[in-house]
Parts: structure tokens; sequence; C-alpha cells
């Protein structure tokens, strides 16, 4: 894994031939890919006391602490080996500050069988919404819905999204012409005004929803602790580079009453330019499903926090449970 971790690619990128010859050896270069952070420290609380912004971009960051280096090939196709049609999670938000906890919302993610400009494929849908009493400091209701093709290209990806007075909406056409990865992107900020952009690269592009999937299928037993992996994905109208660091496995009880084995990432941030401060933090069971049991936001007041609730017709064996629910 070192090898390929400090491989340098062709900047010309590679041959399909070299691509999979690469692949059997291991993962290859990295690339791939996440969005404007701060947004996310906009999470899901408390407006302008929190700077809130964007719920759902914690899902950009549950896709990323799972993705091994990436070949420069454009289509990037994978196997998938953590999900199935038919799969659901759900999640419930809260907000924590020393010995406080409120409970804000709920999250729920499914994924199942889809058709693409004819292409059959997988359709994956994220919802976020605050609750009704928690509506009263802050409204949230965020729609994400995502087109991957069944070997995880990135078809299509939209977002609309409901938060405190402001109506955001976003969406991403893939193609890939000429072996190339090509993203049109369209962001329409609360002011109505629309950003188009248009990015064309030798490497992957992905938004949160079609890294998600891809990611999810990687095998993370050859990170080492304090690994770092660097990335970029869409944003509004951009594609941006992020940075997140591996710290180890650890366990947690989840919302369902079972304590699981997790590996767990920090996304990093430079505050004032200066020194690194972690922004977040992730918990995924250590197990072949890659299930986001938990993510905390660290805010300028308390912190934000997802917790796992219950999955349905998960695709493999949870075998990451450190101990069952109590009965």
């Amino acid at each position: 894994m070192k090898r390929i971790l400090n491989h340098k690619w062709n900047d010309k990128g590679v041959s399909l031939r070299r691509f999979l010859v690469t692949l059997l050896i291991g993962y290859a270069e990295l690339t791939v890919l996440h969005h404007r952070f701060r947004r996310l420290l906009g999470f899901f609380f408390l407006g302008n006391l929190c700077n809130l912004k964007n719920l759902c971009n914690l899902w950009a960051f549950f896709i990323l602490l799972f993705l091994l280096p990436l070949p420069c090939f454009a289509q990037c196709p994978a196997t998938n080996t953590a999900f199935k049609a038919g799969e659901e999670l759900n999640y419930t938000l809260y907000f924590n500050w020393k010995f406080i906890w409120i409970k804000c919302g709920s999250a729920t993610y499914t994924t199942k069988n889809g058709t693409y400009n004819g292409q059959a494929c997988y359709r994956s849908d994220l919802l976020f919404r605050t609750n009704k009493k928690f509506d009263k400091f802050f409204t949230l209701r965020d729609t994400l819905l995502s087109y991957v093709s069944y070997d995880l290209v990135p078809l299509y990806f939209y977002k609309a999204s409901l938060e405190g007075k402001n109506h955001r909406l976003e969406e991403v056409w893939y193609s890939y012409p000429q072996g190339k990865s090509h993203a049109k992107l369209k962001y329409t900020n609360p002011s109505g005004d629309v950003f188009p952009n248009e990015v064309t690269q030798q490497e992957c592009i992905y938004d949160m929803m079609s890294m998600m999937a891809l990611a999810r299928s990687f095998d993370p037993k050859d990170y080492k602790k304090g690994q770092r992996l660097h990335f970029s994905m869409t944003s509004s109208e951009l594609v941006e580079p992020q940075t997140i660091l591996y710290k180890g496995k650890e366990n947690f009880k989840a919302n369902d009453g079972v304590t699981y084995r997790c590996l767990v990432f920090s996304m990093l941030d430079w505050e004032d330019r200066k020194k690194e401060k972690e922004i977040l933090r992730f918990y995924f069971s250590d197990d072949e499903n890659h299930l986001p049991l938990r993510i905390d936001f660290n805010l300028k007041f308390g912190t934000a926090k997802a917790f796992y609730t219950d999955g349905k017709n998960l695709r493999n064996p949870v075998n990451s449970i450190v101990k069952e629910k109590k009965k």
C-alpha cells in the first residue's frame, strides 16, 4: 500500500490496460474529492451562532473516509461490494453542549434501482429535516438525488435545500469525452443568481453522493494511524481539494443500542491559515458495509452529532458488532 500511495502518475493519464494491471497490484493514484468545507460547519444548527449551512454536506465527509487512492482513469469504474438496491439507513440528529443534549431532527438515506437516460443504474436519495420543535430555531429541509452506474460511475447529481429562509439548488451532469471526466455544474444561490461552470480533467470527478457509493466499497485495512488522505470534490459550481486524517479504531454505541468497532477519521482545517484544527470526526463500521455510524461537528458553541438509528436490507453481515443490544 505504501508503494501505491507514493506512486507518481503521468499527467497524460493511463490506459485501461495499465489501470487494470495496477488495480490487481493494489489501488492506484490518489484523486477524488470533496467539497467546500466551511459550508459543512453550517451542518444543522443554531443559524448565525454556528454559521449553519448545509446539513447534507456531512455525507460528503462520510463518503471520503473510505476513499483509497484512485487511478487517473476518467470513468473510474469500480465493483460495488458494500450495498444493494433496497438499502435504507436512518439517523437521529443532536446538538450537544457539555451536559445538554437536544434532539434536532432526522436523516434517511435510501438506494434503489433506477434508470437515467435509458441506462439501468442505482438511484440514491438522501433526506434531511429538523423536527417541529427545532424548526422554531432553525428550519432545514435538504433533498439530494444521485444516479450512478452499476459500476459506480457518476451520471447525475441534484441537491435542493431549504436552510433557514435560504433556498439553494445544485446540479451536476457527467459525461466522459475522449477518455476524460467532464462535469457540467449549475448552482443557484438564495438570491436566485445562477452560476454555471464546466470542468474537464483526466482525474475522476465526484459529488458527495456518488463518492459515498464508491468509497463504501474500498477496503481500508491498509490504512495506518496518522495517514492523511487528499482529495477534491464538487462544491456548488466548483471542484475543490480537501484533507482527512485516519485516527485508528474505536468502539461506539449507536442509537440502536449496539456497540460497534469503528474506523475513526478527522477532517482538518487550517485555523487562520496558521495551525490545523479538527472540524469533524467520523465513525464507520469496521466491516464490509462501511456504515456511517456517527459524525461529530465541532462548532463554535458545542457539538452537532448524527447517530445511526437503524438500517434495512444491508448487503453484508454486520460483523463489526462488539456488544449486542441489551434485551
